[in-house]
């Protein structure tokens, strides 16, 4: 059998184990499903849950850490180009050439997969299956959000594959064009196995027969939507299986007693600033002695100024430290001295 031939029995879409890490981050942690033909998935879960790393691993364009995935039998790492012919993939946002028009876009791809001549034929088909009849001469970098969407599901769906896999193909899309986009899906639910991947919950009613959940790179559940809804709503049930759901309120309450605790903390930290400011005061003390080993130093100071200052300085200091003891006999000196002084000033009168 060639290897471009489907399996018997082998589901379309297959993953066995598939693990993804990047570094100490865990991506996607050892997830495994099947799904078989004709088959319309949702792949549902909150934004980081690890859909776009899931769906990269199914396609090829990364390469799993542990596990592997399967397109229509065949091993994506192994048979890559194999794989690809049976597989279209729609990418958040889509490779598209903005200098391109839809029309030389999807030529530019066709004659990559090598069509041949069912290029212009199929070419015909996805431009009306799409709705580009407006816009397929017009450069794609003029087009809005929802049109480049069309020209990147055309792109996806150029090949005829058996497989085709969206990650977020709404995302962006006016009321209109998502409705556009679901016709669409549903008339490709005939001869296609589909996977989408989204976080609306809404597009899982409305397109789906299966949903796949998935948080923290874990899957959480795996089946209808009749089995998910809880009371006709899939809400529910959706924030308990991703912990984002009523058990998590109960939390805040002691969250909020732990912090009232530190409150009364800060009060008793200014209380504690004053101790500084006692300290302070503590220093000009210090320097009170100080001023009188400065006044002490000017005496010595003073003689090293002036020698005459010098001279005079010992008898006066010889006095001041015999004085306390011999306090009369201190007096004749001082007698003795003012004779002089006046013997002085009498031949002076003479004169």
């Amino acid at each position: 059998m060639d290897a471009t031939e489907l399996k018997a029995g082998a589901p379309m879409i297959e993953a066995k184990g598939l693990s993804k890490y990047f570094g100490p981050f865990v991506a996607v942690r050892d997830i495994s499903f099947a799904i078989p033909k004709g088959q319309i998935v949702a792949f549902l879960g909150p934004n980081g849950a690890g859909k776009t790393t899931m769906m990269r691993m199914l396609t090829g364009y990364l390469a799993p850490s542990a596990g592997s995935a399967s397109i229509g039998g065949m091993d994506v790492r192994e048979h890559r180009i194999e794989a690809s012919r049976r597989l279209g993939y729609l990418p958040e946002n889509g490779p598209l050439y903005p200098d391109m028009t839809p029309l030389e876009l999807l030529t530019f791809f066709g004659e990559a997969r090598e069509l041949g001549k069912a290029l212009k034929s199929r070419i015909d088909t996805v431009v009306e299956l799409c709705a580009l009849q407006l816009v397929i001469e017009k450069p794609i970098g003029r087009l809005s959000k929802g049109l480049k969407q069309r020209v990147g599901l055309a792109q996806a769906l150029l090949h005829d594959p058996d497989v085709l896999i969206m990650d977020e193909p709404t995302a962006g899309l006016d009321p209109n064009q998502i409705r556009q986009f679901r016709d669409n899906v549903q008339r490709l639910r005939a001869t296609k196995t589909l996977l989408v991947s989204t976080h609306i919950l809404h597009e899982a009613e409305a397109t789906a027969d299966r949903v796949l959940l998935v948080d923290g790179g874990r899957l959480v559940f795996d089946g209808t939507l009749a089995e998910l809804k809880e009371n006709g709503s899939i809400e529910k049930p959706f924030y308990r299986l991703t912990n984002r759901g009523e058990p998590a309120p109960p939390s805040p309450p002691p969250a909020a007693s732990t912090s009232a605790a530190p409150p009364p903390a800060p009060p008793a930290r200014p209380a504690a600033a004053p101790p500084p400011a006692a300290s302070a005061p503590a220093p000009p003390a210090r320097p009170a002695s100080e001023p009188a080993a400065a006044a002490s130093s000017p005496p010595a100071s003073a003689p090293s100024e002036s020698a005459p200052a010098a001279s005079a300085a010992p008898p006066a200091s010889g006095p001041s430290t015999s004085a306390p003891a011999p306090s009369p006999a201190a007096a004749p000196p001082a007698s003795a001295a003012k004779p002089s002084e006046r013997g002085a000033e009498a031949p002076s009168d003479k004169s």
